[in-house]
């Protein structure tokens, strides 16, 4: 194998860490995808010899291309749509093990809601420090900081995915539990059921997209969300469970066509978030493989 077979093999051992690393700063699997895709055509163009830690140097070339992506989406606002969901990552309950192994590794979806609202430097050094261990000391110059200022974007981005993203209950199979409860409870029309599987202070966001008046609905409450499930009862028939982010979820379909994608957070046995893809736009492409399936 010459050198140059040699390095594409290298690189494609490093592409899915590399994806996971673009995704939870992007938030798009296709940007997501275009970075990883961006980080192979400059390892092109650099000697043989002068990379000594692949893995490293892949990451940061990544890291860059994210943040410039960021920066570029704060000086040109698409049209605010007061929540934006990422991609979800969806996959079957009972997929396959490899499939499963990468959806377990995700982060839930209510999480990547809250990056979504960090600055860009800010993100950056959150998920490189708190989620692929990068020191700051590499971190400071992508994020054009001191290692002490690097440190401090990381802090206080972590306290705003404390205080925004509540903590998952690790056993899926009460996730699962609680989601069907919600859409047994929802096929009923039963309102105290609904009100007995939510959390209190639960969290209902739907990104609708600019499709369906570039508005999203974001409701609080036990009482206001359990009063816009009764109203989707027709829907509950149409739900087919998967996993979203590695959560327990669902993907609303009729006659093949998605409809939404719903992810839930389940903290101590109640849904304490549900985030909504609803936008039609966006739909078809991130639902047709699960669909497919």
């Amino acid at each position: 194998m010459d050198g140059e077979s040699a390095l594409a093999v290298r690189f494609e051992a490093e592409r899915p860490r590399l994806r996971s690393v673009a995704y939870r700063m992007l938030g798009s699997l296709s940007e997501a995808d275009d970075a990883v895709q961006e980080s192979w055509l400059r390892l092109g163009r650099v000697k043989p010899g002068e990379v000594r830690n692949l893995a490293a140097w892949l990451t940061t070339v990544v890291a860059r291309v994210c943040l410039n992506v960021l920066r570029s989406r704060e000086r040109h606002p698409e049209e605010p749509l007061g929540v934006h969901l990422p991609d979800p990552l969806i996959g079957a309950p009972d997929g396959d093990p490899e499939g499963a192994a990468l959806l377990a590794d995700a982060v839930g979806l209510a999480l990547m809601v809250v990056l979504e609202t960090l600055e860009p430097a800010e993100r950056v050094a959150f998920v490189l420090h708190d989620m692929f261990a990068v020191p700051f000391d590499v971190i400071a110059p992508l994020v054009e900081r001191s290692p002490a200022a690097a440190r401090q974007l990381a802090s206080r981005a972590r306290r705003r995915v404390r205080d925004g993203a509540p903590v998952p209950d690790p056993d899926r199979a009460r996730q699962r539990a609680a989601v069907d409860a919600f859409f047994a409870a929802t096929r009923d029309g039963d309102l105290e059921a609904l009100l007995a599987v939510l959390a209190p202070d639960v969290v209902l966001r739907s990104d609708n997209g600019a499709a369906r008046g570039g508005r999203a609905v974001v409701l609080r409450g036990a009482k206001e969300v359990a009063g816009q499930a009764v109203m989707f009862r027709a829907l509950a028939e149409a739900v087919r469970p998967a996993l979203v982010n590695g959560a327990a979820g669902v993907v609303v379909a009729h006659r093949g066509r998605p409809l939404s994608v719903m992810a839930f957070t389940v903290t101590g046995g109640r849904i304490a978030a549900i985030d909504v893809l609803a936008d039609p736009a966006r739909l078809p492409d991130v639902t047709a493989a699960f669909l497919a399936s």
